[in-house]
This record gives C-alpha cells, structure tokens and sequence, in this order.
C-alpha cells in the first residue's frame, strides 16, 4: 500500500502560519482529568492538544495563560498544538 502523499505546507492550518513554525495564542480550555485542552491562536484558530504537547513536562496548565507553541499534524489528520511554553 502507497504512503499518502506528504501535505502542502503552503496549504497550512492558517493565514500566514505554516506547519511546524512557531505560534501564539491562549489556553483557552483544559481538562485536566483526560489530558486534553485547546489554544486559540492570535489569528483566532482553536487548536486542540494533549497534556504530554506542554513542553516542560508538567502536563498541567492554566486557561488563560498566555503560550508560544509550534502547529503540527496530529494522529488524527488535523492541526494540533505542540511543544507548548508559557510566555
């Protein structure tokens, strides 16, 4: 069976952010019972990820909080937050 084909980083999750480039944006929801929160980026996309995606490992963070983190593929074929760091 074929690989698929590899995406079009000009085809990118949003208006002048391209996959695996930095970003920015807020916590805006997180559960910390199942690990999962979303991040809404400065150009107003809502990315979700999992707690292992926080960078220092803590696998906690506030809403609210004000993060740098890169836009990446997830597991289930759209954008995900990754390697996110409070600013």
């Amino acid at each position: 069976m074929p690989a698929p084909p590899p995406q079009d980083p000009a085809a990118g999750p949003s208006r002048g952010v391209l996959p695996f480039e930095p970003a920015t944006g807020v916590v805006t929801a997180f559960d910390e019972a199942r690990g999962l929160g979303v991040v809404r980026a400065d150009d107003g996309r809502e990315l979700p990820f999992h707690c292992t995606a926080i960078a220092d490992g803590s696998r906690t963070i506030r809403r609210g909080q004000a993060v740098a983190f890169d836009v990446v593929a997830g597991r289930l074929g759209r954008w995900e937050a990754a390697r996110i760091t409070p600013r």
